[in-house]
Order: C-alpha cells, then sequence, then structure tokens
C-alpha cells in the first residue's frame, strides 16, 4: 500500500463488462479498491470481488456499509470521515461493526483512513453532511490530526466527482511526515492524473471508468510517465 501510486475504484452499484473489468485488472494499476456511498450490498459487492479474483491485482474493499463486509479481500479500508456532521461517520458505525465482528476481525488487515470530503454536491457529503466549506489551513490541520494525534496511516482527500485544488492537496502532502496522501475526484484523463500525482501521493480513478474507460485507462500510462519523469 505505501508504494501504491494509482488505484482503480470500483462501485459494486454500477455495471461494468468482463471485458471492462478485465482491461481495468490488466491495466497495470497498483490496486483496485471496492466501494461506494449508497447501494452497496453483501450480494453485489461478493460478486464484484469473485470477479476481480480471476486476476493477480491487489484487491481491497473500502467499507461503507457492515452489512457488506465481505472476506477474501487483501486489505479493508475504514473510511473516518474527519469533517463529518454526523458523528455516526466518525466513530458510530465503527463501533457497531467492531461490537459486531470484534473477535473474527483480521486487524493486521484492516486499514484507517482520514477522510475529507471537499464536494458539498456529492452523495459522501450529503450522508455524512460533511462539512465542505474549508481552505487550505483547514485541510492540513485535519491532515496533521490523522497523522500525528490519531496516528492514521492514510489521509484520503476525496472531492467526488469533480477535480480539486490541486494547490491544497500538494500544501497537505507536503505537512506530512509519514502517512500517505490518497486523493479522489474528477481525474477524467492523462492530464488531470499527471497533475494529481504530482499533488498527492496515490491517486483514485473511479468515475471515469464508467463514463470513459479508454481516458480512464490512459491513467495508468500517465502515472508510469510521472515516475519516469517523462511529462
Amino acid at each position: 500500500m505505501r508504494r501504491w501510486k494509482h488505484v482503480f475504484k470500483l462501485d459494486p452499484d454500477r455495471d461494468i463488462d468482463d471485458m471492462a473489468l478485465e482491461r481495468i485488472c490488466l491495466s497495470g494499476t497498483d490496486a483496485v479498491m471496492v466501494g461506494g456511498t449508497t447501494g452497496v450490498t453483501f450480494d453485489n459487492t461478493v460478486d464484484l470481488l469473485s470477479r476481480i479474483r480471476r486476476f493477480e491485482v491487489p484487491c481491497v474493499l473500502e467499507i461503507s456499509d457492515r452489512e457488506a463486509i465481505v472476506p477474501g479481500f487483501d486489505l479493508y479500508f475504514i473510511p473516518i470521515v474527519l469533517n463529518a456532521g454526523d458523528p455516526d461517520w466518525i466513530v458510530g458505525h465503527h463501533h457497531l461493526a467492531v461490537k459486531d465482528f470484534g473477535p473474527m476481525m483480521q486487524w493486521e488487515q484492516i486499514v484507517a483512513e482520514g477522510y475529507v470530503i471537499l464536494n458539498g454536491n456529492s452523495s459522501a457529503a450529503k450522508v455524512t453532511r460533511a462539512r465542505t466549506e474549508l481552505d487550505t489551513a483547514d485541510v492540513v490541520a485535519y491532515g496533521r490530526m490523522a497523522e500525528r494525534l490519531f496516528r492514521l496511516p492514510v489521509l484520503y482527500i476525496e472531492y467526488s466527482g469533480t477535480f480539486g485544488d490541486m494547490e491544497l492537496v500538494s500544501r497537505t502532502a507536503s505537512s506530512l511526515e509519514g502517512a500517505r496522501l490518497f486523493y479522489g475526484g474528477g481525474i477524467d484523463g492523462a492530464d488531470k492524473a499527471r497533475q494529481a500525482a504530482e499533488a498527492a501521493h496515490t491517486i483514485i480513478v473511479g468515475n471515469a471508468i464508467y463514463e470513459n474507460l479508454d481516458r480512464a485507462l490512459e491513467t495508468v500510462q500517465a502515472i508510469q510517465d510521472v515516475e519516469k519523469g517523462c511529462l
């Protein structure tokens, strides 16, 4: 996880055919993340996992509903929405999950993410009642809280469907000493992938898969070019 530069994110509640899924899994991405805000169930999650498992790509589950926790993933990402207005998305759902599944949990497979949601019009912001009117100083402070107060290994800045402020992302990433900054939102092709990769440690490409698969796949090569210095 600490070396991931590029991750594709698949939503169990959205359709993807076998050919498109094969292209995603064989693209050279570092991992495939499975997760979504609404409509995620045990059945559609286990179905997507079984299809991804035909390939060797690492596969992680980002949990948004404890009823949709499926065994068999390599890692389990647990979002802690730091700017949520609804405290259930900070500790509430997490407490219930540990209460129900604590004795069975493989803690070495679990990664807690400090989430900061910045698109107020997104489903994620509405569900969590996120306070999205934040400036760079606010987000840097959340990053420091995540890393130094709560010892979280990942800070995830989520613009969810719109391309965000890369200066804000870059300054937040620079303020972190060991935590990894994941960025997701509006990466719809190679150019934005390069911009995001220069600001964040890891980029997450999601909606573009369903909107224009060819352009989504171009983001993998773009990240490889950034790593080689071929801008």
